[in-house]
């Protein structure tokens, strides 16, 4: 590899690995959202691979207000977390979609639901 490859590297390595960000990453403002990223993906993965019938309506309206109000959070606290307000925006557009998934079966299908 060229010297310049070199200075190159150790340009791009110092510019991302250094204190201030080994500091943020050994803080709650990172591991938070980051440990908080399985709703969104569990969410996510659902809209396509689960069946409606079992998508549980109160719980996902729990998880709708849950990721409102954390949005708010997020951008509350000092310094604003935009990684915690992303994850929830991620999450408040999965469980909406969720949502309109389990009123559309339980209220607006032609075909009639029968319970065994």
């Amino acid at each position: 590899m060229s010297s310049a490859g070199n200075a190159a590297s150790r340009s791009v390595v110092s510019k991302f690995i250094n204190k201030e960000t080994l500091k943020y990453v050994f803080t709650t403002h990172f591991w938070g959202p980051v440990s908080n990223f399985g709703i969104p993906v569990a969410a996510v993965m659902d809209l396509k691979n689960k069946e409606a019938d079992t998508i549980s309506g109160p719980m996902t309206g729990a998880l709708i207000v849950y990721s409102a109000v954390f949005m708010r959070y997020a951008m509350a606290v000092t310094p604003a977390n935009y990684l915690l307000f992303g994850c929830h925006v991620v999450n408040e557009v999965a469980q909406l979609g969720q949502g309109f998934r389990w009123v559309n079966y339980h209220y607006f299908n032609d075909k009639k639901v029968t319970s065994a």
